[in-house]
């Protein structure tokens, strides 16, 4: 569909999106990928978890019970759950995604008092300053055009409160096996995110050697996990101002 005058520029960027993972969602492999059943997985899992908590912890103390939380493409809430489970209140919890199907499957899964909506990160419908944390999980690298990138990170200063900080788990590198995603480098986000502090890390042992690794020696994993160049993503926090 060509723009209009009616029609955000972004609009195009926002139905190849749309389709992408419309495509992994209903992809037989799927499943395969991303079951908790296989031993590269759930180090994968286990390994982001205790580290993202450790974060939380360390940026907003042991209590999270009243932090307000937006989950930026929360797709089925796996996320928002999460964040209940680590103690965030579910009325404090808030997640946005494209697509429709997945919205309703996060809301069938997650408590009442999450309020999960059908809408795009380029036009949230929250208040400046509503959030102290916003959640980011792979959700830039989807996001090839540059023009939707600059507004997503907008919104998401626009929503954060001053001292907020918007919590960043994303590939570094290009996957050749997937061309609808990109890497984000460092130096690119920090152009997201002008005048912000950011804190991040390479994590996430690249997945072909977990999944071959994890099976005989977790150790393994967890030894070469602490190799950069080894690692996929960048995981941290980008603080505003």
């Amino acid at each position: 569909m060509k723009p209009t005058l009616d029609t955000p520029l972004y609009d195009d960027a926002e139905a190849r999106i749309k389709l992408a993972y419309e495509r992994r969602r209903h992809s037989v492999l799927t499943p395969l990928l991303d079951t908790y059943a296989r031993p590269g997985n759930l180090f994968y899992y286990q390994s982001r978890e205790r580290q993202v908590v450790e974060l939380l912890r360390r940026n907003f103390g042991r209590d999270l019970q009243s932090v307000k939380v937006l989950d930026v493409g929360c797709g089925t809430g796996y996320w928002l759950r999460d964040l209940i489970k680590w103690g965030v209140a579910p009325e404090n919890l808030a997640g946005v995604d494209l697509l429709e199907e997945s919205v309703a499957e996060a809301r069938q899964r997650c408590p009442n008092g999450v309020r999960i909506d059908c809408e795009s990160a380029a036009r949230l419908a929250f208040e400046d300053g509503a959030f102290d944390l916003v959640l980011q999980a792979l959700v830039f690298t989807s996001i090839l055009d540059a023009s939707l990138k600059k507004q997503v990170a907008r919104e998401i200063l626009r929503v954060l409160r001053p001292g907020g900080a918007l919590l960043w788990y994303d590939f570094t590198f290009n996957n050749p096996r997937n061309p609808d995603v990109a890497g984000v480098q460092r130096r690119e986000i920090r152009e997201l995110f002008p005048n912000c502090r950011l804190t991040l890390k390479r994590t996430t042992l690249a997945p072909p050697l977990a999944r071959a690794l994890a099976p005989y020696s977790w150790l393994a994993c967890y030894l070469l996990e602490k190799v950069p160049f080894l690692c996929t993503h960048y995981l941290g926090m980008i603080h505003k101002p």
